[in-house]
């Protein structure tokens, strides 16, 4: 894994240099995959390297534990507040939709959500535009075979270099990387509402999903979870799709 490491490292540094561009910056979220990525980058680009904290009706634990991954790996951060203007955003589609008689109450938790991320990806963006940096994704292998991330949201970035490895393998990066211990052994969780984990949303638990992606025996019900959430969730791995030239 510390090979594995350095291979990460310098291939961040080849993408970079590569498209002409300065660093690298990554939403901290207080979650382990971002905590990882965000120590990969500080050691690919020390002096060019950026985590924004932008807390969206945040759980405040998230903020304490974004800030402990600032300091287990030094990388400058900054944070910046979407709360109100996710307020702005969102309160005026659900005012326009509802003057209409068209809101959807049933789809407006996951809309509220996926608004949020999109709202950090924005921000990730105009932040990089201003220094020159690629948005560095946080995806595991696990997220992205299940499509559990937000179509341009978190899965709108530059690179992830996170995307072949499962959760388990990258928990045992974090440790060697010095992620703080209560980063690593806490519940995966997007923050998307009070009480949201990953596993519960999902239906199951990235112990099968990490077994189902190394061809491992998993029961049947884990099974067809994983393959459905799979398939339902390809356009999220496709680029926008364009009809053959007529």
């Amino acid at each position: 894994m510390k090979e594995k490491i350095e291979k990460l490292v310098q291939w961040l540094r080849d993408q970079v240099t590569g498209a002409g561009l300065n660093g690298a910056v990554v939403g901290i979220s207080g979650g382990i995959d971002s905590a990882v990525v965000a120590h990969l980058i500080k050691r690919a680009f020390p002096d060019n390297s950026l985590g924004l904290i932008m807390p969206c009706k945040s759980n405040p634990k998230d903020m304490e534990d974004a800030l402990k991954v600032v300091e287990s790996c030094g990388i400058k951060h900054f944070i910046i507040d979407l709360t109100e203007t996710h307020n702005t955003l969102f309160g005026e589609v659900e005012k326009q939709l509802k003057e209409k008689g068209e809101w959807n109450e049933t789809a407006a938790r996951l809309g509220d959500a996926n608004t949020r991320a999109r709202l950090r990806m924005t921000t990730l963006y105009a932040v990089a535009n201003n220094y020159g940096y690629m948005v560095v994704g946080t995806d595991n292998a696990a997220e992205w075979y299940t499509g559990y991330f937000t179509k341009y949201g978190d899965g709108g970035v530059d690179l992830v270099p996170l995307v072949h490895f499962t959760k388990g393998e990258v928990r045992e990066m974090a440790r060697i990387l010095g992620v703080p211990d209560e980063i690593i052994t806490k519940a995966p969780s997007a923050g998307l509402w009070e009480g949201q984990t990953d596993e519960s949303e999902m239906g199951t638990t990235y112990e099968m999903i990490d077994k189902y992606l190394k061809g491992e025996e998993i029961p049947e019900k884990d099974r067809q979870i994983i393959e459905r959430l799979h398939q339902r969730s390809h356009h999220k791995r496709q680029l926008a799709i364009a009809p053959p030239k007529f």
